[in-house]
Order: structure tokens, then C-alpha cells, then sequence
């Protein structure tokens, strides 16, 4: 467990970093100054495989790191949702668990919510209609 707690703390504060301004200015300032030593080292094989090496095995890593912490924000966000489901009287409590139900079941739920959006549209074109109506009757 002690290692799991070392790799969030690490993935939490490398994100932090990684997505700051001067971080990125500091990768724009590395590759600046490697275009620049071009002519320097006569553009050949080593001097690309520096940069090429370097840029894959970066995105080798963050892929991972940012898998890990957009996976801790969704599941966040979620039981977040959850409570908020949970919480509203009025609320479905059958979408708890949507992220666990099958395709077929997540289409079907799809439906029904395209439905009622669709009888929500139409209540409230009736009600503007209504109250343009109103609006029309009293300007007469």
C-alpha cells in the first residue's frame, strides 16, 4: 500500500508540474535551444536521435500519468454525481450505477432520457405558444 500512496503522491505532483506554464515554456526553451545546436553538431543522426529518444520516452511516461489521474478524477467526479443522484428526491436512482451497466442497457436509458427531452421540448413550445397568445390578446 505504502508504494500505491508513493506513486499517487508522485503522479499528483509531476501532473502539477507537467501542466504549469513555465513547464511547458521550459520544453519549447529545450527544443529552441536543440534546433539551435543543429548547425553546431552538423545536423546529423545523433543530434536527432537526442530529441527523438528524449520526446518518446517523455510520452512514453505521461501517457501513464496521465491515465492515473484522469482516472482519479473520473472516479471523483463520479461518486460525486452519485451523491447528487442520491441526494435529489426526484432523481433516478437506477443511474447510481450507469457506468457499470451493459451497452445494451446504457442505449435503452439513452432512450428513454431522448424521449423525455423531447416531451420537455415539446411542453415548453407549447407554453411559449400559449403565452404568445396571451401576449397577442392583450395588445388587442
Amino acid at each position: 500500500m505504502k508504494a500505491r500512496n508513493l506513486f499517487n503522491t508522485i503522479a499528483k505532483k509531476a501532473a502539477a508540474a507537467t501542466g504549469s506554464p513555465w513547464t511547458f515554456l521550459a520544453a519549447v526553451a529545450i527544443v529552441v535551444i536543440w534546433g539551435i545546436t543543429g548547425p553546431v553538431f552538423g545536423f546529423n543522426d545523433t543530434w536527432q536521435l537526442v530529441i527523438n529518444t528524449g520526446t518518446t520516452i517523455i510520452t512514453f511516461l505521461m501517457v501513464f500519468l496521465i491515465q492515473h489521474t484522469q482516472n482519479a478524477d473520473t472516479a471523483a467526479m463520479q461518486i460525486k454525481l452519485d451523491e447528487l443522484i442520491r441526494a435529489t428526491a426526484e432523481a433516478n436512482n437506477e443511474l447510481l450505477d450507469l457506468e457499470e451497466l451493459d451497452e445494451a442497457r446504457l442505449e435503452e436509458i439513452r432512450a428513454e432520457y431522448e424521449q423525455m427531452a423531447r416531451e420537455a421540448g415539446d411542453a415548453l413550445a407549447r407554453v411559449r405558444a400559449c403565452h404568445a397568445a396571451r401576449r397577442d390578446d392583450e395588445a388587442i
